[in-house]
């Protein structure tokens, strides 16, 4: 590993993407810490993975929301004759795990961390893009359970039509599979999806694994097993948002990120109130300990401090 990579001390290796590695760094002038991602062009493919992360500094610079990490700075290295030759990007250091690491024990806790996702997700959209790969490793959890959604490589403005599929097998909306404009909906279905795992444990079949398969597709909607089916502790209200998430039809899915907080809302409320209400018929039965409640809308961000030194 590195000493050093541009101004910053290398402290450790946090992981490694496709054509990425991600270091923790310390800035030896003010002691602040970031993460910092470094893609190194050795191949002529890996040019592509270093316009995705001028794609994701793009967006995540604007980010000034709880729940979403933020990036501070780009750079990139040329060659005498002006070829890329590798990229660096300063992101804010978040000290947490991803979701399929860490993930909740609890189905309130569950519903609590996909709140502050989803939150996270809204600001996005409010500023005009979608995440379009949202999954259990692009949600980190801190020790204090605060929730980061991360990586941007893949996101864009909405109405965005790729010209690749892009997205993950297992969590892949049906418009990214065929190539149709990205929408507010497709982030509601990769969450969906990613719920769908934290509930069961297992994943839904998806448009990309049925065809992988040689299955009939159209079936995918009507064979598909409800998280309540598999996990007897999920309510059938939780159960059905989630089902409603990850329907191959986008107009059957919530309209937007505010109506999927307002179900998940109802259902920690139901849950929330039940040790001392007694059972509510259409929650999950389960008496989980009772955590402080996150407000409907995100608290406002801790002030941003000053942009690092490059």
């Amino acid at each position: 590993m590195a000493e050093k990579l541009l101004n910053y001390e290398v402290m450790r290796k946090l992981g490694e993407g496709a054509a990425s590695v991600i270091y923790a760094v310390c800035d030896p002038a003010t002691g602040r810490m970031f993460a910092l991602k470094h893609v190194e062009r050795k191949k002529p493919k890996d040019l592509r993975f270093i316009e995705q992360m001028e794609s994701e500094f793009a967006i995540s610079k604007q980010f000034n929301h709880p729940n979403l990490r933020k990036s501070y700075d780009l750079k990139i290295h040329k060659s005498m004759l002006l070829k890329v030759t590798e990229a660096f990007l300063i992101m804010e250091l978040v000290d947490g795990r991803p979701l399929d690491t860490r993930p909740p024990s609890t189905v309130l806790e569950t519903i609590i961390t996909f709140m502050h996702a989803a939150s996270g997700l809204r600001a996005m959209h409010q500023l005009g893009y979608v995440h379009c790969d949202i999954k259990p490793n692009n949600i980190l959890i801190d020790g204090g359970n605060n929730v980061r959604v991360i990586d941007y490589g893949q996101s864009c403005a909405i109405g965005t039509i790729k010209e690749r599929i892009q997205g993950t097998p297992d969590y892949i909306a049906p418009e990214q599979v065929n190539r149709q404009p990205v929408t507010v909906q497709t982030d509601v279905y990769n969450l969906g999806a990613t719920l769908y795992w934290a509930l069961t444990g297992t994943h839904a079949p998806t448009l990309y694994t049925v065809n992988r398969h040689g299955e009939n597709s159209f079936l995918l909607d009507a064979t598909l097993q409800t998280p309540a089916e598999l996990n007897p502790l999920v309510s059938p209200a939780l159960s059905k948002l989630v089902m409603d998430c990850i329907s191959t039809r986008g107009d059957k899915r919530p309209a937007d990120m505010d109506a999927v907080l307002t179900r998940l809302e109802l259902s920690r409320h139901a849950m929330q109130k039940r040790p001392t209400e007694g059972p509510d018929p259409q929650d999950s039965g389960v008496n989980d300990v009772i955590i402080e409640p996150v407000p409907d809308v995100a608290p406002p961000a801790e002030p941003l401090p000053p942009e690092p030194r490059v």
